[in-house]
């Protein structure tokens, strides 16, 4: 049988645990597994696009595991009432080749982004950091506040999102939990005097949300909207005053903001930096970007930690998904297991 987590079985065990306290184990195990990235077997996104969206396949694997994850980005769902991201993950044991682990990954890519966000800047950012300035506030952007807090100690947050719902959503849920939170009419007025800025846009297209005149010395920028062909964020200049750091290489200059540089621009993957083989931010006046993607690691290292959290729990659903015949050469068998004593009531349909 397979273990199953679904949305109100990991919103159990994140509020059992306290969301700030889940973000720093999930930011520890994430940190664990880029400091052993020799170890994993690593491709770009296998991603399947149309005018609307992307549906995405994102695997990786070590020795012992293997994991991916099904995810989706659809700008325009919100208008159908429906999430921009949608997602599910599996985790298998790679000796035996069969799942341990089924886990929706809708809420868990959320704080897997926001856990990952917050451990980069806490070694790109300048130590004494406490405003971080949000363009964008949509469904990311509540957990990116809280990781920010839970690791670097973020208390103020200076917002701005041209939709008045999600400013109004962002502003009641962050003041809930105990921030000083001022929004803005503008993406300018909101990022002067802050120390970090998150960008976090949904619009599938090439745009300029912060521009080099916004950005003085010393802001750590995380920018993880622009993620896919054809989105980005940032103006170009930011990018050639910046000291830019990427999750995989190959795949951030496919779809991140590096899409605008040429292939020889440089960047350092965050994974030397959190093993120490490359420094992070050297001076207070130096500027410091994340351009991420998401990559599939950090799913990697979200699933194995939500594996490890619920090894012993009796109250975790298993499912049947894989067929347990009786000898394992007479599949058949099974099938005839479940045969029904009653005509059934399905008919064949014609493809």
């Amino acid at each position: 049988m397979t273990r199953f987590i679904g949305v109100e079985s990991l919103a159990t065990i994140v509020h059992a645990i306290g969301i700030e306290p889940f973000l720093i184990g999930l930011a520890g195990y994430i940190e664990q597994d880029f400091r052993r990235w020799a170890e994993f077997h690593k491709v770009p996104r296998h991603a399947s696009h149309s005018d609307l969206g992307v549906v995405e396949l994102m695997p990786i694997s070590d020795a012992d595991r293997f994991a991916f994850k099904y995810v989706n980005g659809h700008p325009g769902n919100a208008r159908a009432g429906l999430l921009t991201v949608a997602a599910f993950g599996v985790l298998a044991d790679m000796d035996t080749g069969y799942p341990r682990l089924v886990a929706e990954m809708t809420l868990l890519t959320a704080l897997r982004t926001a856990a990952t966000s917050a451990l980069v800047a806490s070694r790109l950012a300048r130590p004494d950091s406490r405003v971080m300035a949000m363009i964008g506030l949509g469904a990311q952007s509540d957990f990116q506040a809280l990781a920010f807090r839970a690791l670097l100690g973020i208390d103020r947050l200076q917002v701005y999102d041209i939709d008045p719902a999600s400013t109004a959503k962002f502003v009641r849920n962050m003041t809930a939990q105990g921030f000083a939170v001022e929004a803005f009419d503008s993406a300018q007025e909101a990022v002067m005097s802050a120390d970090i800025i998150t960008t976090a846009t949904a619009d599938k297209r090439n745009a300029t949300i912060l521009s080099g005149n916004m950005v003085g010395a010393g802001i750590h920028i995380n920018a993880i909207g622009g993620d896919c062909p054809g989105k980005t964020e940032l103006q170009r200049e930011i990018l050639l005053r910046a000291s830019v750091f990427v999750e995989l290489e190959e795949q951030t200059r496919i779809e991140g903001e590096l899409q605008q540089m040429p292939a020889d621009f440089p960047v350092t993957e965050v994974w030397r930096v959190l093993a120490g083989l490359e420094p992070g931010r050297t001076s207070a006046a130096q500027v410091t970007l994340f351009d991420s993607v998401g990559f599939a690691l950090e799913d990697f290292s979200a699933l194995r930690y939500l594996d490890a959290l619920t090894a012993d729990d009796a109250n975790i659903a298993e499912i049947d998904l894989i067929a347990q015949p009786d000898d394992p050469v007479d599949l058949f068998g099974l099938l005839q297991r479940y045969r029904p004593t009653a005509q059934p009531s399905l008919v064949a349909v014609s493809a």
